[in-house]
């Protein structure tokens, strides 16, 4: 399975917004492996705007986070401000 870092390699100059065919042409282009060309391809025909291509093929980010540690993120309203500015 392909993972994010190794999406956004391949697809590193393609210009936004792009089309799903513009997105599997660049990573051909870039010479991906099979696994990347196939999570590009089962990508739904929209434009993408910016480089959340990887996410729209179901790739994760941040593989390495248990499930219960991605809840935690999920709950925590304010995830980049500091513990003591969260009261403001």
């Amino acid at each position: 399975m392909a993972s994010y870092a190794e999406v956004l390699q391949y697809l590193s100059s393609l210009d936004y917004p792009a089309g799903k065919d513009d997105v599997i042409r660049e990573a051909e282009r870039e010479g991906a492996p099979p696994d990347v060309l196939r999570a590009l391809r089962a990508l739904p025909p929209v434009d993408y705007a910016n480089g959340n291509v990887a996410r729209s093929a179901g790739i994760e980010a941040a593989p390495e986070l248990s499930p219960s540690q991605r809840a935690a993120q999920a709950r925590d309203r304010h995830p980049r401000v500091s513990q003591h500015l969260r009261g403001i």
